[in-house]
This record gives C-alpha cells, structure tokens and sequence, in this order.
C-alpha cells in the first residue's frame, strides 16, 4: 500500500509541476497564448476559462498530494525497528572515559625556559 501511495505521490507531484508552469500570470502562457489566439476576437474568455481550470487543477492536485503525504506516514512499515540507525550505533559503541580530572590547573602565563648565557 504504501509503495501505491509514493507512486500516487509522484504521478502528482509531475502532474502538478506541468499545470504550474502552464500558468501565466501576464496572459502569455499556455492561458493566454492558445486559447486566446482560438478564441478569435473574443479572446477573453477562452483565455479565463483556461486559466480558472489550472489554478483549480493546481489547488486540486496540491491538496490531494498533502494529504496523501500525510496517509503515507501511517503506512510506513515500523516493524524492522524501534531505534533509528544513530541510536543502535551507539548502542555498539561504549563510551570512554578518557577524560582525567586533575586538582591543578595549568598555568595561565607559558613558563619560559632559563636561557644559559655563555
């Protein structure tokens, strides 16, 4: 079910990312150039018709694919484990202590060595 969904998922996210660059705000895109010029002088309305159909198939397509987002995330299969892939190498490796804790603390000013003169 849920590798029908991803697919669902894309064949929307195509479908969607078509209509989107179908549209054109300045009346020069599929909106404006074809069905304009088939409309004749009354260029107008074919032009809105057009329009109004992929902003609808756009709103359409991108609440179909937000929910199907969300439908996915319950059919994710959770049985192969509880932890992620971080949490179970951790879970390999102990932790060090290589960390020792000394009474005396270093020096603020380096200590510089006596210069023998000859």
């Amino acid at each position: 079910m849920y590798t029908f969904i991803v697919i669902l998922i894309t064949l929307i996210a195509i479908f969607m990312t078509i209509a989107i660059l179908m549209q054109s705000g300045q009346g020069s895109g599929l909106s404006g150039g074809l069905a304009g010029n088939a409309a004749g002088a009354t260029g107008m309305v074919g032009q809105r018709r057009t329009a109004d159909f992929l902003s609808k198939a756009t709103s359409a397509m991108g609440g179909a694919f937000l929910v199907l987002c969300l439908v996915a995330n319950f059919f994710i299969d959770r049985s192969t484990g509880t932890q992620s892939a971080v949490q179970q190498r951790g879970l390999e490796m102990p932790a060090s202590n290589d960390f020792q804790q000394s009474t005396e603390s270093p020096a603020a000013i380096p200590q510089q060595p006596a210069e023998n003169e000859n």
